[in-house]
């Protein structure tokens, strides 16, 4: 049985040379902007967010997982490295075995009411060193791991995406909530063998109680 090709998308772009001629040249500010450290202005970016989003490669492919805490959550150990710890969870632990498999990864540091976030990319590896965890302690609770970031390229992504999205913009007391509850998830893909009012029901007080 022969196979026919995969159509062919005549409107998409396969060479960087049709790229380029598209959105033109960079400019001279968004090439200055990136260091190969973590520069004072970036450390106090990092250190007035309270969520950021991992992004991780393996052999499973791409994934992107958020991380929050009360600001300055992230750490930095010096100028080329930083420190995330790595809380209580689901146990799926996509980020941490990607890394296990591919020390490549990414961060974006989010800051509300700031237009601006903060681009990290580096190599990662996962330690258990004693003083490490001790850094992250909450409620006599220590992180399970740390995840350590040497850092290679760092800088800030123009506000345009936050101002797009009104990302930052206050919502009413009262709002409805304009997506499905995560026990409303559950039950639709499972086609209703998970009990997801039940879910729902008790998950604010299971998240509050492992928080940490």
């Amino acid at each position: 049985m022969t196979v026919a090709p995969a159509p062919t998308d005549p409107h998409a772009f396969d060479t960087l040379q049709r790229l380029e001629a598209l959105l033109g040249q960079p400019s001279d500010a968004s090439l200055s902007k990136e260091v190969p450290y973590i520069h004072p202005a970036y450390r106090a970016m990092i250190e007035a967010a309270p969520f950021a989003v991992l992004a991780t490669t393996g052999p499973g492919g791409l994934d992107a997982s958020p991380r929050g805490d009360p600001p300055g959550f992230v750490q930095l150990l010096d100028d080329k490295t930083l420190l995330l710890p790595e809380r209580r969870g689901n146990n799926r632990a996509d980020s941490l075995r990607n890394i296990v498999a591919d020390p490549r990864v990414a961060l974006l540091f989010l800051i509300p009411g700031v237009g601006e976030t903060l681009r990290v990319n580096g190599r990662a590896r996962i330690s258990v060193a004693p003083d490490l965890l001790a850094r992250f302690v909450v409620n006599g609770q220590p992180p399970k791991c740390v995840v350590v970031v040497d850092v290679e390229t760092v800088f800030f992504q123009c506000a345009r995406a936050i101002q797009r999205s009104q990302l930052w913009s206050t919502v009413p007391t009262g709002t409805p909530r304009p997506v499905p509850t995560p026990g409303a998830i559950l039950a639709a893909i499972t086609q209703g063998q998970f009990d997801g009012a039940t879910y729902d029901r008790d998950l604010p007080a299971r998240q509050q109680a492992t928080l940490y």
